[in-house]
């Protein structure tokens, strides 16, 4: 039995990750399957870093699969994460996992298969009009809060208390979502380490060139092609301050000081949620960021080949 099937490569935003993991699969023959919650939805390209020339001719999973404006979620991730997966591994191809979204990165990694919470109208009327931090703290009464990246807005804290409530009133369907019941994937996990200094400055420059590039009429052109402006406030970071300037909420300046802020923090909490991986267990095999793609090759082949 090998030792691993699958390799996964993370780490926080502008790290690089998705060119080490292209160099990889076109060396390893594999596929790559995408574990970022905003590269399935489709004509949202600038704002979550597709980056889709990068890919050449390695095949990939999980990006473009949903219209913008509608609600991906952890279920449905989990859903076509392993319709993809099983897929690769019967063409006999090598599954490389790539993404910096911890939630959905770590539970696939865990082997969980969610159950699909339904939307609860009550709850939602009953929470509706209640600030962030009001609803933050409120689900900090329900569950252990390893951190804020997945309730930045309303609507998603919103939805995490739905699930929680849930998961509350059917005690076999949470039992679904423990660890204990899930099988773990057979997978490396590496992660790609940059200085915090050298990810702030990627991250700056990144922005600017998005912004140069069109990412402002990306997002005037997805609201004139008729997505609310709301559902893209709720995708958060790009979405959520470009949208509020398109809009007229906020002027530009506004909008760029405050969007490079946001997306510093989200590098941050990403490297926490990394940090809170390895307490729970997984080993993540640090590599640097400026490896070149030779070398870097030939270290996940060592870690990949090791014996146990």
């Amino acid at each position: 039995m090998m030792k691993y099937e699958s390799i996964a490569i993370t780490g926080p935003t502008a790290s690089g990750k998705t060119g080490k993991a292209v160099a990889l699969a076109k060396y390893l023959n594999g596929e790559i399957l995408s574990a970022d919650s905003r590269q399935v939805y489709k004509g949202m390209d600038l704002g979550t870093g597709k980056d889709l020339e990068e890919y050449e001719d390695v095949p990939y999973h999980l990006i473009d699969i949903v219209p913008a404006g509608s609600k991906y979620n952890l279920h449905r991730f989990n859903k076509d994460f392993y319709s993809a997966y099983n897929t690769i591994l019967t063409h006999k191809r090598l599954p490389i996992i790539c993404g910096g979204t911890g939630m959905y990165l770590e539970n696939i990694l865990c082997g969980l298969h969610l159950p699909e919470v339904p939307e609860n109208l009550e709850l939602r009327q009953e929470l509706e009009g209640k600030s962030l931090d009001e609803l933050t703290e409120m689900l900090s009464t329900m569950k252990t809060l390893h951190n804020r990246t997945d309730i930045d807005t309303c609507k998603r804290a919103i939805r995490a208390i739905e699930i929680a409530r849930y998961y509350s009133e059917h005690p076999e369907e949470a039992m679904r979502a423990e660890r204990t019941e899930a099988t773990p994937l057979n997978t490396l996990i590496i992660a790609i380490d940059i200085p915090r200094e050298e990810r702030r400055n990627r991250i700056s420059q990144r922005l600017q060139k998005r912004l140069d590039s069109g990412m402002v009429d990306e997002i005037r052109g997805l609201i004139k092609d008729g997505v609310d402006p709301q559902d893209l406030i709720y995708y958060g970071l790009e979405y959520k301050f470009i949208t509020l300037y398109v809009i007229g909420q906020i002027s530009y300046e506004e909008m760029y000081s405050g969007l490079e802020t946001a997306i510093h923090q989200f590098a941050k909490r990403q490297m926490t949620w990394f940090r809170g991986m390895e307490r729970r267990g997984f080993k993540l095999h640090w590599i640097p960021y400026d490896t070149p793609d030779n070398i870097f090759i030939e270290k996940v082949l060592a870690l990949y080949n090791q014996p146990d």
